[in-house]
This record gives C-alpha cells, structure tokens and sequence, in this order.
C-alpha cells in the first residue's frame, strides 16, 4: 500500500468519525425528546465506543508508518464503525417507531 492509498484510508476513517458523531447526535437529542431512557443508555454506549475507536486510530497513527496504519485501519477501525453505526441506525429507528406509536394515542 503507497502512502497515498494510506493517507486517502485515514481521510475516510476521519470523515467516518465525524458521520459517527453527527448520528449520535442526532439520535441522543431525537432520545432526549421522547425521554427515552433506555436509548439514551444505548447512546452513552455508542458515544463511549466512538471514543475507544477514535482512541485506537489515534494509536494506530503513532505507533506505526502510514501503510502499516492503512492495513490496520481496513482490519480493526473500519469494522468497528460500521458496527457502530449499523448500532446507531438501529436505535433511531427504534426512536422513530417509538415516537410515531406516541403520535398515534
């Protein structure tokens, strides 16, 4: 892997951390809406696993040369995002669905 493909690897982690946060965002104050506690538990989880991510690319970054990263990144970090944000989805639909039967009484 050139140093090229490995810094266009860590532009698209970092654009993907920051898709992470816009989401979380979202869904927590859609959850702080509709008082749902128990997606706001779901959230916290989520906001502490963007963090570990976010704390292990930064490990990445420091530890090894950029196309050593760039294989790291495609194995752990992108991965890990998307279960994150598959996570995320998930709990705002639930939100949605919760919010629209709230709607319907």
């Amino acid at each position: 892997m050139t140093i090229a493909e490995a810094k266009a690897h860590e532009e698209k982690i970092s654009a993907q951390l920051h898709e992470a946060k816009a989401l979380i965002d979202q869904v927590e104050a859609h959850a702080k809406k509709n008082k749902a506690e128990a997606q706001i538990e779901k959230i916290n989880k989520a906001k502490a696993k963007k963090e570990a991510i976010e704390k292990k690319w930064h490990q990445h970054l420091k530890a090894a040369g950029a196309a050593a990263v760039a294989i790291k990144i495609k194995n752990d970090v992108e991965t890990e995002l998307a279960q994150l944000k598959s996570s995320l989805q998930e709990t705002a639909a639930q939100l949605e669905s919760q919010a629209q039967a709230a709607q319907a009484n």
